[in-house]
């Protein structure tokens, strides 16, 4: 989910000195705006730093008209919030209406510790996130905006921050022996952050990951989102469907993906490519029929742009696997059976039987990405599908199935190659369509759309893996590689349950 937010975003200072005077400026007028509304809005700081939310909340807070704000920090229960139910002690600093909160830490931060470092089982850390949907739905359906970011950093990075301020007297105080303990919980931290996002994360209240290792770009990200909400949630025109559809307001810089950290030019020679898949075709046959009889069940989804190379990475895959035990299922666009139900439906009923393998040839993940950008999903929709998706995908893994998700990726010049191959060799003229041109023109759109589908699907029990498919060849390998190793992993998984 974080990949994401590692991707070393950065804001030069001449960018946030020629926009710093103006945001501050127009969040004020935002915020006296606000004061004429019927809205209240929540900020919730939340990340793997508590330094790097100090500094946030103290930069909001002095941004911001101190008159219309409240700051909570939320640490351990006094006396008087021990005696009474878990979520008074945020009741009582919920901001009344035309005003603004800001909670550095919240009614996740415990729970979270809690998961990181152990004393929590997981059942009780999803009844907690279950209780955490219901009020953040109450008070949003009573006309509440809240905004809920995360700052991350990586565990390199928050290592050398750490050294940094400990080096100086003046600043050693800030590294908190729970700084510490969490830093040396990084792991268990960012899987329990992760979970809680996942489970919270909808069009309701989304969730904003920020990349918070620069901090002018970590500044600017957060006021510029603020600025946005707060504007829109004073507009009278404004409807609760348009709030909850805010998205990250990224500052005047190159806007990343995740996508350009790939590399495209890894290339294998014909006779490397040969041996190879070879290789890993043998083992693949021999692992997808130890599987078939251990009942092992295989789920493998493709992603990728047009001509990036599907089509041939499957029939690498069906040429070692028996066609008695897969099968390959091709997602066009719904029939009207399908249409008649959620649209999960439809993929739900082709869930094979166990030690079988299935291939999905595109799949459920067109709702965040073709609907999403064609605008045959609403934002309520496709936003809500995040949380839909991971939880189908978690209760496939759950029982047991073995689940992996590949995105082929190549660059907008390689596509405009493939594409005039297509249309120049008769037999493969029926690979392009108009469809497929005009899905070209809204490259920009699709990149972030996928992004956001990568942080946040990209789950520890069913991770992407993203492939560099420039080169067919490469490509091929590396999805024949990820299967066998996955299979593996899953057999012996199911080994280690039949002796237990």
């Amino acid at each position: 989910m974080f990949e994401a937010a590692e991707l070393g975003r950065k804001l030069d200072k001449k960018t946030y000195k020629n926009r710093i005077n103006s945001l501050r400026a127009e969040l004020l007028q935002a915020q006296f705006a606000l004061a004429n509304s019927n809205r209240p809005v929540i900020i919730l700081v939340g990340g793997a730093d508590n330094s790097s939310k100090g500094e946030l909340v103290n930069k909001l807070n002095e941004w911001l008209d101190t008159r219309g704000l409240e700051v909570h920090a939320f640490g351990q229960k006094t006396d008087e919030e021990s005696e009474r139910p878990r979520f008074w002690r945020y009741w009582r600093c919920l901001p009344a209406k035309g005003r603004i909160g800001i909670f550095s830490s919240s009614w996740y931060t415990g729970t979270i510790y809690q998961r990181a470092f152990g004393t929590i089982s997981k059942s009780k850390f999803d009844r907690h996130m279950r209780r955490i949907n219901s009020l953040e739905t109450m008070l949003v359906k009573d006309g509440a905006l809240i905004l809920k970011f995360w700052l991350h950093m990586s565990k390199s990075h928050q290592k050398a921050q750490f050294k940094a301020l400990e080096k100086d007297p003046d600043s050693r105080w800030i590294v908190s022996p729970l700084d510490k303990k969490l830093h040396k919980n990084y792991d268990d931290h960012i899987k329990a952050a992760e979970r809680a996002i996942r489970l919270t994360d909808n069009a309701t209240a989304p969730w904003l990951i920020i990349e918070a290792e620069d901090e002018a770009y970590r500044d600017m990200t957060v006021g510029e989102t603020v600025l946005a909400a707060l504007q829109q949630a004073s507009s009278k025109a404004t409807t609760k469907e348009e709030i909850t559809s805010l998205a990250i307001k990224e500052p005047s810089a190159e806007q990343k993906s995740i996508l350009n950290e790939l590399n495209l030019d890894q290339a294998l020679s014909k006779p490397d490519y040969e041996a190879q898949l070879q290789r890993l075709q043998k083992k693949l046959t021999r692992l997808s029929w130890e599987a078939y009889h251990q009942k092992v069940t295989t789920v493998l989804v493709f992603e990728g742009w047009d001509a990036s190379g599907k089509g041939g990475a499957i029939r690498r895959i069906m040429q070692a696997v028996d066609a008695r035990i897969s099968r390959v299922i091709s997602i066009a666009a719904p029939t009207d059976e399908e249409r008649a139900h959620h649209y999960l439906w439809r993929f739900w009923r082709h869930i094979p039987k166990a030690g079988k393998v299935i291939i999905y040839d595109r799949s459920w993940y067109g709702r965040v990405l073709v609907e999403r950008v064609e605008g045959f999903a609403n934002d309520d929709e496709w936003r809500r599908a995040y949380l839909e998706i991971n939880d189908f995908e978690e209760q496939l893994c759950d029982h047991g199935l073995n689940l992996q998700k590949f995105w082929l990726h190549i660059d907008k010049d390689e596509q405009l190659d493939r594409f005039n191959e297509r249309q120049e060799i008769e037999y493969k003229q029926h690979k392009i369509t108009d469809e497929d041109w005009r899905n070209r023109e809204r490259w920009d759109d699709y990149v972030g759309a996928v992004n956001d589908m990568v942080v946040k699907t990209s789950t520890d029990y069913a991770p992407w893996t993203l492939v560099p498919a420039n080169d067919k060849k490469s490509a091929r390998i590396k999805v024949l590689q990820t299967v066998c190793d996955s299979l593996e992993q899953a057999l012996e998984r199911r080994k280690k349950e039949n002796k237990g």
